[in-house]
């Protein structure tokens, strides 16, 4: 199949960038950055700098794959990352637009590759757990409800790839947020520092300079795990009571 590609070029955060055109020859089975690694090839081969993007796994696991496709943060497909997305979703002789994230807080570094680092810092701030618990217990050893267990495994399946910024016309980072501190808080290992972690991570959010909750949902329309804006809510629940222990005490 022969394709259109127009592909956003940037050489760093202060460039101001632009779409390329090129041409390219694929096979339907490939998948998608199987598809950009033919145009590196390309680009190489004519003496050009490829295309910078990011990518790890190629299994749908590690969540670096950010692009934005024909408008959609991993493309046209529900559910899916762009390196799961296969170009049989795509027909002989389209025009693809593929960018990078668009979000004041994730500047782009190079081409398709943004600085994700702010998560980093949300999951630093509150992401962890320091109750000393011992050796590895049995599975049934601590008794938690199945509801509860299924609902921050749900949450756990977040990658932190950023599509839910990409897609949130504020680039708000609370999806992601919320799964994070869902995931930690729901635990019986995490009840004991809920309070301090959701006020942390919140705060930290912030401070990077995502925006605030949009209340459209394409955060979850767009999020490849499917995660649910439920933990928003929930999140904010916990926040609020966590705010109000916080200035009572002090």
């Amino acid at each position: 199949m022969k394709l259109t590609l127009k592909v956003w070029r940037q050489n760093g955060p202060n460039d101001k960038g632009n779409l390329e055109t090129h041409q390219v020859e694929a096979s339907e089975h490939m998948s998608f950055l199987e598809m950009m690694d033919v145009l590196n090839e390309n680009l190489i081969s004519e003496k050009k700098t490829p295309v910078a993007f990011e990518h790890d796994c190629r299994e749908g696991i590690c969540g670096t794959c950010n692009m934005v496709i024909n408008g959609r943060p991993h493309g046209p497909q529900k559910g899916t990352t762009v390196c799961q997305l296969h170009m049989r979703a795509f027909k002989d002789g389209d025009t693809i637009v593929v960018e990078p994230w668009r979000a004041s807080a994730f500047p782009v570094i190079k081409d398709l590759v943004v600085d994700r680092s702010p998560f980093d810092r949300i999951i630093q701030a509150g992401g962890y757990i320091s109750v000393n618990t011992g050796q590895a217990q049995d599975a049934n050893a601590i008794p938690i409800e199945k509801d509860l267990a299924s609902q921050a495994f749900d949450a756990a399946t977040c990658i932190g790839c950023g599509a839910c910024v990409a897609a949130c016309p504020n680039g708000s980072a609370m999806l992601f947020t919320s799964a994070k501190v869902a995931h930690l808080n729901m635990l019986p290992q995490g009840e004991v520092e809920s309070s301090k972690r959701v006020l942390n991570m919140v705060n930290q959010m912030d401070e990077e300079g995502f925006g605030m909750c949009s209340n459209v949902g394409a955060c979850e329309a767009e999020c490849p795990k499917e995660i649910s804006i439920t933990n928003i809510a929930l999140m904010n629940r916990e926040y609020l009571t966590a705010s109000l222990a916080s200035n009572t005490t002090t």
